[in-house]
């Protein structure tokens, strides 16, 4: 394969932007800043980011038929966009201090999956909820820091990463009920290797996951074998999406937050959003839906 180039396409200086989901339609990229609470939008065509206040923490957006559908700090909603006008939904860790909602992707029956995180990293005290027009359900417990949900191209197996733990696992999942069945851990990282973030799967079945505070994105086979692993030019890379006509350029947001001085002068381009073009194509991002 040739020399592969990592283009930083998008210098937007995100504290913590995380969960890419991309827009066939509107050929736009939809992310969150978690720490500077916002949604935002770009159009590849090379349009000005729009971007919309959020009144707390956002951990993750899906697509839905009129905006997003969110996990905001202490649970779910809908955002209408453009505007931002917010609907809220089931709260279930309204009430609980540390907590926050993170990661999260919606499946392809619509239902919108997302975990928490425990701020104070008290482990064992996150969970994983599904959100769907029944309500929200807690569906798996005992993690610490919920991350790198993704699923399978044929729905079989979905997974998920607790960071704190470095550890990725994968559920068998069961499409038309929702539901999860036996854990197995599907790879771990090393104390050297940062930790698990964002994630996606290609249409080979293969997961891709961002290293933070590794400075890497690295590619698992179906069997958890590691397959490729590619430098970043960011200590922080945080999620990745295919996106394009295609779905064959492979998107990466960064995080600012945290760094010092000598850090940023290292690495000018954290925050900012990376196309790398890695020899295949991604799977469509599902819509939300609400019942």
């Amino acid at each position: 394969m040739a020399d592969l180039v990592i283009d930083c396409i998008l210098r937007h200086r995100c504290l913590l932007g995380e969960s890419p989901v991309w827009s066939a339609s509107e050929n736009s990229l939809y992310w969150v800043d978690i720490h500077r609470p916002s949604i935002l939008r770009w159009n590849l065509s090379g349009s000005e980011v729009e971007e919309w206040p959020m009144p707390e923490n956002i951990g993750s957006i899906g697509l839905a038929p009129a905006g997003v559908v969110a996990a905001l700090r202490l649970g779910f909603a809908s955002v209408a966009l453009p505007g931002g006008a917010i609907v809220r939904g089931p709260a279930p860790i309204a009430g609980r201090a540390n907590l926050r909602f993170n990661d999260g992707r919606v499946d392809r029956r619509g239902r919108f999956w997302a975990g928490t995180v425990s701020e104070k990293r008290e482990a064992g005290s996150a969970s994983l909820y599904r959100f769907d027009g029944n309500g929200a359900s807690e569906m798996a417990q005992g993690f610490t820091v919920s991350n790198g949900i993704s699923w399978s191209p044929d729905d079989k197996i979905m997974y998920f990463a607790d960071s704190w733990a470095r550890a990725i696992y994968a559920f068998d999942y069961d499409l038309d009920e929702g539901r999860l069945g036996e854990r197995r851990v599907f790879a771990t990282f090393a104390d050297n290797e940062g930790i698990p973030d964002g994630a996606t799967v290609d249409v080979d079945g293969c997961y891709w996951i961002t290293h933070f505070d590794g400075g890497r994105l690295s590619r698992y086979t179906p069997d958890g074998r590691l397959d490729r692993s590619i430098a970043m030019p960011v200590p922080r890379p945080t999620s990745c999406a295919f996106v394009g006509p295609r779905l064959d350029t492979l998107l990466v947001t960064s995080a600012s937050f945290n760094l010092s001085p000598e850090q940023l002068d290292a690495a000018p381009l954290s925050g900012g959003i990376f196309a790398l073009n890695v020899g295949t194509q991604g799977l469509p991002d599902p819509v939300f839906a609400a019942s």
